[in-house]
């Protein structure tokens, strides 16, 4: 059990008025938003650094971050239980940039005033990349206290025995979740709608249990009714569990239907525009990153080939869009006859479901540990990216070998192109369970967006310093 697992004294309860109370919920609250100030004035300064000083007016400056921060505000950002998936947050903090730009844009076309294009952009990007860096730093820290067991949320878990076990280890899987489950009530014991409330708001006022976690799924429309409204009226906040998985909160959208409410759900095409988009992006950043480790690139080359007997690249066929094979490039980082001896290494396998890996493996050479720990290996990809066979981010491309294995839901993987890095690359890699490997690639495949591929990227560089995962 969640609650098991902390110190009920640092869990925020109705009744807490100290630091882990109420009253240290908003100190946490005005905190961010002075780390949000202070990360946008940052991002100014360095725009005006970068920029000519008077092409960017301090009154641009200044109303690009009132907008800014206004749409940071409305988009939830300071509500501790929203605010808590980092790919959401980022979202949220690139599209508040880019609204902000609108507005500014606006004012400027409105009173006339001549600026350019290019100093507007630097604004942008200076002050997302500052806002997101400090709220990943924030992240992090919030993250540790949580794991200490403080400012966590307490909650009723409203559910029954099955929806109930689940949601306890999606809670406790989730090391961003604020909640910690307190009590537990199942709907099938109670006789009616009234019994439920009285049994919720006891158990949550016994817990000290800030709010509910009411899963729906066995709950009919009378009795959620009663629920909700029995626990709002108690002072207590709800939160309604949906039955879904793996869709992101971004694509949802409440509205009013007759005198009920429903969720909409956004499609996301992998065509037209949106698919020439990301296509334009491949190739421009492919370009630029392989033009500026050229010398890199060339180097590691050299060393493959004087250190080591063999070819400098490593060729493997793998599935890439709609089931078709493609060579992919690595720079060798093992013996020639590498795949040879793998069939003696089977079974010390180490990594996850039909994945082979080995943290001693015998076929890596001495240059080949270090390029696959710092990930240098994979540089080569850039090429299979300019030849359309991969994208910069999507799925781990595959093995044929390894399609035996999967269920029939893993397939929908190959609906988009294979990328060098993905959900599964920045969330430990090697150390990923099959299963989480299998849930992040469909997890990509039916969220995804430019603004998706840009989080991962950003994530994809503090992963490859740590070298998560890898080896």
């Amino acid at each position: 059990m969640a609650a098991t697992t902390r110190e009920k004294s640092d869990v925020e309860t109705s009744e807490g008025d100290g630091p882990s109370g109420r009253r240290g919920a908003v100190r946490r609250r005005a905190f961010v938003i002075v780390c949000d100030v202070v990360a946008l004035v940052a991002g100014a300064l360095i725009a005006r650094r970068i920029t000519a000083a008077d092409d960017l007016r301090w009154w641009i400056v200044i109303l690009y971050g009132l907008a800014f921060w206004t749409f940071i505000i409305a988009s939830n950002l300071y509500n501790s239980r929203l605010a808590t998936d980092r790919n959401e947050e980022l979202v949220r903090v690139v599209r508040s940039g880019m609204r902000s730009v609108i507005v500014v844009g606006l004012v400027v076309v409105g009173l006339g005033v001549d600026i350019g294009y290019r100093s507007i952009m630097f604004l942008l990007l200076s002050s997302v990349s500052t806002v997101a860096a400090v709220r990943e730093c924030l992240r992090l820290w919030f993250a540790r206290r949580r794991q200490a067991g403080r400012g966590l949320w307490g909650s009723v878990l409203v559910a029954g025995e099955m929806d109930g076990a689940d949601f306890r280890r999606r809670i406790e899987a989730d090391r961003s979740s604020p909640h910690v489950v307190l009590a537990h009530v199942d709907p099938d014991e109670c006789t009616g709608a009234e019994e439920l409330l009285t049994r919720t708001v006891a158990a949550a006022r016994r817990s000290g249990a800030q709010g509910a976690i009411v899963v729906e799924s066995l709950i009919d429309a009378r009795t959620a009714n009663v629920l909700v409204r029995g626990l709002l009226q108690a002072h207590l906040y709800v939160d309604l569990a949906s039955t879904l998985v793996d869709i992101s909160a971004d694509r949802l959208a409440t509205r009013s239907l007759g005198s009920g409410i429903v969720t909409w759900i956004a499609p996301r095409p992998k065509a037209g525009w949106r698919g020439r988009a990301k296509r334009l992006f491949d190739v421009v950043v492919a370009s630029t990153v392989l033009a500026l480790v050229s010398p890199l690139f060339a180097l590691i080359a050299v060393v493959i080939k004087v250190t080591s007997p063999g070819p400098v690249f490593f060729r493997q066929e793998r599935v890439g869009r709609y089931g078709e094979p493609f060579d992919m490039l690595k720079f060798r980082s093992m013996v020639v006859n590498a795949e040879e001896l793998l069939a003696e290494l089977r079974l010390d396998n180490e990594g996850a479901g039909p994945l082979f890996k080995m943290k001693s493996d015998p076929r890596v050479t001495a240059i080949g540990r270090f390029i696959r720990k710092s990930s240098l290996d994979e540089l080569p990809q850039l090429l299979n990216v300019l030849r359309n066979e991969m994208s910069l981010v999507g799925p781990r491309p595959a093995l044929r070998a390894e399609m035996a294995d999967w269920e029939p839901a893993l397939f929908a993987r190959l609906d988009v192109k294979p990328g060098i890095t993905g959900m599964w690359q920045v969330s430990g890699r090697s150390s990923t369970t099959f299963a989480e490997y299998t849930r992040l690639d469909l997890y990509y495949v039916h969220n995804w967006s430019m603004l998706v591929d840009l989080s991962i990227m950003l994530r994809t560089i503090p992963a490859v310093l740590r070298s998560e995962g890898a080896y």
